[in-house]
């Protein structure tokens, strides 16, 4: 019997250590998460104004003769 409950103690004591690791884990990922999420919003900004200057550049070419 108390083979068995060291046993237990033993295995309720690893699977708190998992629950720990994996909410440190997450954490970590959802930091990693927010910034690739920031990072992915700038490019979006800046590649809608380069889209937005060469759309106005372009419109300044000459047109072209047929």
């Amino acid at each position: 019997m108390l083979n068995e409950l060291n046993a237990l103690e033993s295995k309720v004591s690893q699977v708190v250590a998992l629950c720990r690791s994996l909410r440190s884990e997450n954490e970590r990922l959802r930091e990693q998460l927010s910034v690739a999420e920031r990072d992915r919003n700038s490019l979006a900004e800046r590649m809608a104004a380069a889209t937005a200057r060469l759309e106005r550049l372009a419109g300044q070419l000459p047109e072209g003769k047929s």
